[in-house]
């Protein structure tokens, strides 16, 4: 796989300047010609993250890179593979599902985003399995319990119910997700069980 498209690139360079927010007029005077200066701003981008071919696209066009030099230059990096959003779609939603345990459904507005065609986004989410996304769910709320333990059951039923709704889940698994756990936590550590947080057993 292509450097540029390597996972654990995926979210690189968060708290930087990003290059295709920088210099928007930006030109080679030592090369006035459009694919070099195409080429040479399309390589800086990469260097930073990894990119779509749409992301790169738009970013040239800001420049006012004309269309059929950036048309060329990308194709170019698409045939060596410096552009591969197949490999990228694949990347991003390994790196966001397992780092921000985001569902299916946010996975796929991201990569609309980035100008993933639906194809290869459907391929690419369809990595995460049904129950992938109920075990994500499951420890995203475990996490949150916490946080919502002295609020009436509703009120935490709410906001967690929320919370797995931004992060792309159906409100169908987050509503089943968010209830055993909350029945779980009601009922307490089953007796017999051993619980870290028993004062009668730490001492």
């Amino acid at each position: 796989m292509p450097a540029p498209v390597r996972a654990a690139s995926a979210e690189r360079a968060q708290g930087h300047t990003d290059p295709a927010n920088a210099d928007p007029a930006y030109t080679d005077p030592e090369n006035p010609d459009p694919e070099s200066t195409a080429r040479l701003i399309a390589l800086r981008l990469l260097d930073a993250q990894p990119r779509t071919r749409v992301e790169l696209e738009r970013a040239l066009a800001r420049r006012g890179v004309p269309t059929d030099a950036a048309t060329a230059v990308l194709d170019r990096f698409a045939e060596v593979g410096l552009i591969d959003d197949e490999a990228f779609a694949q990347a991003w939603v390994t790196s966001r599902h397992a780092g921000r345990g985001l569902g299916r459904r946010a996975l796929t507005v991201e990569l609309q985003r980035r100008g993933v065609d639906a194809e290869t986004i459907g391929e690419a989410v369809s990595a995460v399995s049904a129950e992938d996304e109920e075990v994500a769910a499951r420890a995203l709320v475990s996490r949150r319990l916490r946080t919502v333990s002295g609020l009436p059951r509703e009120t935490a039923r709410r906001r967690l119910v929320g919370m797995l709704a931004r992060r792309g889940f159906s409100q169908a698994l987050a509503a089943r997700v968010v209830d055993a756990s909350l029945s779980d936590q009601a009922m307490g550590p089953v007796p017999g069980d051993w619980a870290p947080d028993d004062p009668a057993i730490s001492r």
